[in-house]
């Protein structure tokens, strides 16, 4: 694809959101009973290929249970009020009512409360008694921290999100996760992301990861793109690492890693135009 000049001095490329693609039917056409959009992740299958956000308004121990028994995944943020929190209800019914004007200030100090471990053991151990698949998530820089407990509490998939993550995380002031290492090192499947280049996905890849966050900011409740400046078109993205996910599986010898849309999933037709652009799976959220 050739580059397009924004200025004398930086070259880009042409970029396409789900919204800017559609779906054009072939000659073919099949009865949608015929159909299946089930999808697997290591041992575990799912009958759709949908996840729930870590993210406090979208996913609580309740909802996982409810998504898992309809077929999909509830990824549970072990870093927000069920593991900081008793009783995370009160919590959530204050964030509700606050304003606009005070939110910002009382939403830092209610995050600024520890993550107890005793809560991650007991918030996974709740999903677990249900039956289904548990599935909890830590950013890169919480993940050394409280790892050993997410594990032990027995997640089933863990996930690992962050505003944009990379294989080669550099730091002047503290030690940076080594993915490869650590992923090595655990006997569960992990998710990492978000990523939106070939290349960065494919360093991901090389970690053994199992499957690959795309996206950092395509979401209706994302800031990234107002406050950093990072976004990734997400058709273009989805397809690029799905291009990584091809030449790593001749490269490792037939390795496979799961693709899964990270952002930019407002309607169903949003996630057929993923699946089409080589998403095994979308993640999806709102505010």
């Amino acid at each position: 694809m050739s580059d397009i000049e924004i200025g004398r001095s930086k070259r880009a490329r042409r970029g396409y959101t789900f919204d800017d693609v559609a779906i054009v039917p072939s000659r073919r056409t099949r009865d949608p009973q015929d159909v299946s959009v089930s999808w697997s992740i290591d041992a575990f299958s799912f009958e759709m290929p949908l996840l729930a956000a870590p993210m406090d308004s979208v996913v609580s121990p309740a909802t996982a249970i409810a998504l898992g028994k309809l077929g999909g995944v509830g990824v549970l943020n072990l870093e927000g009020v069920w593991t900081r929190y008793e009783e995370p209800e009160k919590v959530l019914a204050e964030i509700r009512g606050l304003s606009a004007a005070e939110a910002t200030a009382r939403m830092q100090e209610i995050y600024a409360a520890p993550i107890r471990p005793e809560l991650i053991t007991a918030r996974l151990a709740e999903i677990r008694a249900a039956g289904v698949v548990v599935a909890g998530a830590l950013s890169p820089q919480r993940t050394q921290e409280h790892y050993e407990t997410v594990i032990k509490a027995g997640v089933d998939l863990f996930v690992i999100r962050g505003t944009t993550v990379s294989a080669e995380h550099v730091s002047k002031t503290t030690e940076p996760l080594n993915l490869k290492k650590f992923i090595y090192e655990l006997d569960v499947p992990v998710i990492v992301g978000g990523a939106a280049t070939y290349t960065a996905a494919l360093h991901l890849m090389r970690t053994g990861a199992a499957g690959v966050l795309v996206g950092f900011g395509g979401g209706a409740a994302s800031t990234t793109r107002a406050s950093l400046g990072i976004h990734a078109p997400m058709a273009t993205a989805v397809a690029d690492v799905a291009g990584a996910r091809r030449d790593y599986l001749d490269e490792s010898g037939g390795r496979y890693v799961h693709v899964i849309a990270d952002g930019g999933i407002n309607t169903s037709g949003d996630i057929v135009k993923a699946i089409a652009c080589g998403a095994d799976a979308v993640m999806v959220g709102t505010a």
